[in-house]
Formats: structure tokens, sequence, C-alpha cells
């Protein structure tokens, strides 16, 4: 198993975190040399805030734990394509690089609905998609069934 499969295999576990807490199963977390320093899942129905992303909430933690809003020598590993906020925000924080699993092919900043880490920033952050994105596919994939069939269960 490679350290990407092996970091994302812990994002999967968050987002299933997030799947039993009714909440859209999302999981991130974010290595700093060779350590996991944050973990988090969506909460955005508990906390009732628009910015309560999986990426958002695992960043805000890193920066904690680092003392430091500059998150240069970090690698957030997230189970869906960030979103335009996400992806912003990473930039912002001047991520290393950013793995993640499925497409989002409606709000994707990757690849899929923007290009949003082609711009010309004052930093890049280095993107590769499609790590365990089958298994990160099928948990949202069972998540929305079952929000439209409450007698499906993953």
């Amino acid at each position: 198993m490679t350290n990407d499969e092996l970091y994302m295999n812990e994002a999967l576990l968050e987002a299933k975190k997030a799947y039993k807490l009714d909440e859209v199963p999302i999981g991130a977390v974010i290595v700093y040399k060779d350590r996991i320093i944050a973990r988090a899942h969506n909460l955005r129905e508990k906390h009732q805030k628009t910015t309560s992303h999986a990426e958002m909430l695992a960043i805000e933690k890193a920066c904690e734990v680092l003392g430091s809003w500059r998150l240069e020598d970090c690698v957030l590993y997230v189970t869906v394509e960030p979103c335009p906020m996400c992806a912003g925000t990473a930039i912002q924080s001047r991520l290393k690089k950013i793995v993640y699993g499925a497409k989002d092919y409606k709000n994707g900043a990757h690849t899929s609905a923007f290009h949003l880490f082609e711009g010309k920033f004052n930093h890049n952050v280095e993107v590769t998609g499609g790590v365990f994105a089958q298994e990160s596919s099928r948990l949202l994939k069972s998540f929305f069934n079952t929000l439209r069939n409450p007698l499906n269960t993953i």
C-alpha cells in the first residue's frame, strides 16, 4: 500500500463517521512529515454552517496544531474533489498537495466543473485525483440512495 492509499484510507474512515451522523460522507486528513495532524468530516448539518466541509475543518485544525496559517509542507487527503471554497482555502493556506478520491462533476474545482488550480495565484497546489475513487464514490451513492429510500443501507 502506498502512502497516498494509506492516508486516503484514513480519510475514508472520516467519511464513514459523517455517514453515521447523516452528513454527506466526505472525510479529510492532513499529513505533515508523515504524521496525521488533523482529521475531519463534513458537519454542515450539525453546525448549520456552509463552511463546515471536511477540508475546511481539517485545515483549521492543522493551522491550530502548527500554530500557523501556512501549511506549506502539508498534504490534504480528501475523499471527494474539493469545491471552489475548499480549493481556494487550500491555495490560500499554501498546502503543498491535495490528494482526492472521487470526482465531483457538479462542484469539483480541479477538473470536473472548474479548473481553479490552474489559476495564476501566488501559490500553486499540486493535485492528484482518483485515489480510492470507487470506494469514495460508492459511499456517496449509498448515502444519497438511503436519503431517497430510507430502507436502503450500506
